[in-house]
């Protein structure tokens, strides 16, 4: 599975941005996707995860209530939509993706995703 982030850029403090993980070279449904955000000068950090269903999603306290993700297994893409952002969401956002046979599960640190896509860069000014 090769995984292609897109949608970051520039956008003031109180913003919003939408994120696209697209996937190809394999049917995506069997895999659970991460969304990481590595920040200048810090480790990269979890963000968002969705389980391969959809019907289980799980948060970062800084994130939750601004951000959601989703996922649409027909187009092979999973959605990161950050609403509310502040300057410290600065950062370079990537998505990743595991696969695994069971319903409602979440993965939250980097050794538990197996494919990485090239990473999105997302600004946020005052």
């Amino acid at each position: 599975v090769q995984l292609q982030a897109s949608g970051g850029g520039l956008v003031q403090a109180g913003g919003s941005l939408r994120l696209s993980c697209a996937a190809s070279g394999r049917t995506f449904s069997r895999y659970a996707v991460g969304w990481f955000g590595q920040a200048p000068g810090k480790e990269r950090e979890f963000v968002a995860g969705i389980s391969w269903s959809g019907d289980s999603t799980t948060y970062a306290d800084s994130v939750k209530g601004r951000f959601t993700i989703s996922r649409d297994n027909a187009k092979n893409t999973v959605y990161l939509q950050m609403n509310s952002l502040k300057i410290e969401d600065t950062a370079v956002y990537y998505c990743a993706g595991r696969f695994t046979p069971y319903t409602g599960r979440n993965y939250y640190t980097e050794g538990e995703y197996d494919f990485w896509g090239q990473g999105t860069q997302v600004t946020v000014s005052s």
